[in-house]
């Protein structure tokens, strides 16, 4: 049977977390994770291209059918919230640009799903990461919690809110 390869991704204009895993039935196994860093000083028209342009490379590379993103909560700072939704809506648009399925899950479904309980420290969610994917290198929270939006997805993927292509 072939795998079901998902790429899960943390929006954020300062880091984006991108991870990516296959799934088979209920074993599913790692592939890649990592995070794309946009320079501070650009300006933020063209941090969102780095952003949008990084997860097509990524896209193209490992080819995966479908795509999670975690919703994003608001911030007591406009200023902050608005880049921020600027940054989520490159996040939803790059992988539906390349016609795969996007879903969304909250943060806390996504800590529910991997830790089991829905206020889950980012300690919790990068020791359960590495428990449900021992292969994988997590060298930061932002791809942990990337590889953890992408099991939520690969858990509920039968009840999803899903984008048209």
């Amino acid at each position: 049977m072939k795998p079901h390869r998902i790429i899960g991704l943390d929006p954020g204009l300062r880091v984006t977390g991108w991870g990516i895993i296959d799934s088979i039935n209920q074993h599913i196994s790692y592939v890649a994770s990592g995070i794309i860093r946009t320079d501070y000083s650009e300006n933020v028209p063209e941090r969102l291209c780095c952003i949008f342009n990084d997860i097509q490379k990524k896209i193209s590379y490992y080819c995966p059918q479908e795509a999670a993103v975690e919703e994003t909560f608001v911030n007591k700072n406009p200023g902050s919230t608005l880049k921020l939704g600027f940054a989520r809506g490159v996040v939803l648009l790059a992988p539906a640009w390349a016609g795969l399925e996007v879903s969304e899950y909250t943060a806390n479904q996504v800590k529910k799903s991997v830790v089991g309980a829905g206020h889950a420290s980012k300690d919790q969610i990068v020791a359960m990461v590495k428990r449900f994917l021992p292969q994988a290198e997590i060298k930061t929270n932002d791809a942990a919690d990337a590889l953890a939006i992408a099991l939520c997805h690969a858990h509920h993927r039968s009840t999803l809110r899903k984008y048209a292509k």
